[in-house]
């Protein structure tokens, strides 16, 4: 007890030596002691970690000096470049609260956000010019071109190249040694909500949430130095999911990727010798059905961290049985950080066949070693059994949460009740302990007082060999209340009619559960970052030929998730 005693009047005369968790604090390691290894590609650019490094200390001291005030909101609107990835180490290193802006909104969208967030600044590719032009006119913001050339700059904004050129010459003075005393508790970043029931909320992103997330994301997914790391997940969806962070931390390498097309991402797998890739299940489908992948297989192993939706079995097992990809699935919310879950794999499962392993990869598993406590909670907030049938809503606790919603003390309260946040997501629990998803609150379809999941009913449309993508929503009906509408994509070249896939259902399910309309589609209404928007198909009246006989066109690209992921 004495010596206890000792040891902490000694704690407390030393005196404390802040260091705070952030991001920050990982870029600046890997600019200490990575500084000859490869760090970024993009097209033909590339960086090592030195070279980086000083990119983002010349554009942050140019952001500093000339244009920013601490804890002023910098928007970004631009596709995976490597000058998108500069901007989310440069704002906050000068200061800066980035708020990543999804490139594919609309313009009332954008005016929302710049508004809300009170940007000041905007960084955006020259794509967005005229976005970019509408919002400096209307709410004086000061815009950078984030491009080395011509195009879109002029009146609008200096080139970012420029900027960079011009800055200060000790632009690192200060700056690596001012991330010692940031508050961790203030925002790195605004990240507002993708949107999949039409209303956008921005969540804080703290420095501290944010670091504990890098280090899951840096423990779940084994990543190295020896990594090569393919942005196929926009940098705007929740920071690339924290991986425009951990990569730099791991000191592995960026591949960039602007566009989401399935022949680039085979051509830099091969190239590049990529090894790592986050996605939703979008766009492991596209890349399934598309004519880049057939007969081929990466020469190395790649593992694809899937999340944003739950990814069906057939899926999972199409993926690592047709491709050889190694799939994890992850899951999480903006708010929690993003990464919550995952679906670690235990070594007994390696026996299984592969059907029955691929079933166990699609729940979402166990909470991750920094997310705190998760659980799935009944609404009294007490645990619901451990059965794998008894449903209740997933609620969290832990360092990795967001402190709320900026300026809505409303949702954030609503989103916090009892003191745990409330995902919305509904889910069994497993006799060993494994989380499984049975569909969104809002998802779930009321039938005859019998529960339906969307998620179950799409898994046994997914294992139908002409099925590309399929979403289920509740479809009104005058006996039972609501029964299931089944809307598909199907896959090029093939071809299916209503009764064949309601029989195929009502054969792997519970007769009630099956679809009773189907309808085909071109395509799936998908937010930019790939998930469905189911709001919109249960708001769109069904075709009256929802029932005929549909042949998949053999040309057709399949889903258009090229576009919805870019």
């Amino acid at each position: 007890m004495r010596e206890q005693q000792g040891l902490l009047s000694a704690s407390q005369n030393t005196g404390r030596m802040p260091a705070p968790l952030s991001p920050l604090q990982f870029f600046r390691r890997a600019a200490d002691v990575y500084g000859d290894r490869p760090a970024v590609v993009d097209g033909d650019e590339r960086y090592t970690y030195a070279v980086f490094a000083q990119r983002c200390l010349r554009l942050a001291a140019a952001l500093r000096g000339d244009v920013l005030a601490a804890g002023d909101r910098v928007a970004v609107l631009a596709p995976n470049t490597h000058w998108a990835l500069e901007c989310y180490t440069a704002v906050p290193l000068a200061g800066g609260v980035i708020v990543p802006m999804n490139t594919r909104l609309s313009p009332a969208d954008y005016r929302y956000i710049v508004e809300h967030a009170g940007c000041r600044v905007l960084l955006a590719d020259p794509a967005f010019a005229d976005v970019a032009r509408t919002l400096r006119d209307e709410f004086g913001l000061r815009v950078v071109m984030l491009t080395a050339g011509a195009a879109g700059a002029g009146a609008l904004g200096p080139r970012v190249e420029d900027v960079i050129a011009g800055a200060p010459r000790d632009h690192d003075a200060g700056l690596l040694d001012a991330i010692d005393g940031l508050d961790e508790n203030t925002p790195v970043s605004i990240n507002y909500t993708s949107g999949t029931s039409g209303h956008a909320k921005g969540v804080i992103m703290t420095h501290r949430m944010t670091a504990l997330n890098v280090l899951d994301v840096l423990i779940h997914t084994r990543l190295s130095g020896d990594d090569v790391y393919l942005h196929t997940l926009p940098m705007f969806h929740v920071n690339g999911w924290g991986g425009v962070w951990a990569v730099t931390a791991a000191g592995a390498r960026h591949v960039c990727l602007p566009r989401t097309d399935p022949a680039a991402v085979v051509r830099l797998i091969d190239a590049e010798g990529v090894t790592v890739a986050f996605a939703a299940p979008t766009v492991l489908i596209m890349l399934g059905g598309d004519p880049s992948t057939r007969g081929w297989r990466p020469a190395q192993p790649v593992r694809w961290y899937v999340g944003g939706a739950p990814p069906p079995a057939a899926l999972i097992k199409r993926c690592e049985e047709d491709l050889g990809f190694e799939i994890v699935h992850v899951y999480g919310l903006t708010e929690t950080g993003p990464w919550l879950t995952v679906c670690e794999w235990r070594k007994a499962w390696d026996a299984r066949p592969l059907a029955e392993r691929a079933a166990v990869k699609a729940r979402q598993g166990i909470g991750q070693i920094a997310a705190g406590r998760v659980r799935v909670a009944r609404e009294d907030l007490s645990d619901v059994a451990r059965d794998g049938a008894e449903i209740g809503e997933i609620v969290v606790r832990g360092p990795t949460v967001t402190p709320g919603y900026y300026r809505d003390p409303e949702a954030t309260a609503a989103a916090t009740a009892g003191g745990w946040f409330h995902t919305g997501d509904l889910a069994v629990v497993h006799p060993d302990g494994y989380a499984q998803i049975v569909d969104r609150k809002k998802d779930l379809i009321l039938s005859g007082g019998e529960n339906i999941s969307s998620v179950e009913v799409e898994g046994a449309l997914y294992q139908h060999p002409a099925v590309l993508e399929a979403a289920v929503v509740a479809s009104p009906d005058p006996v039972w209340g609501e029964v299931p509408r089944a809307c598909v994509v199907l896959r090029p070249g093939t071809c299916a009619t209503a009764e064949e896939l309601i029989a195929f259902c009502r054969a792997r399910l519970a007769h009630f559960k099956a679809p009773k309309y189907v309808e085909f589609m071109e395509a799936l209404p998908k937010t930019a970052t790939g998930k469905i928007q189911k709001y919109l198909l249960r708001a769109a009246t069904p075709r009256p030929a929802a029932r005929g006989r549909r042949v998949a066109d053999p040309a057709a690209p399949g889903t258009g998730a090229a576009d919805a992921a870019s």
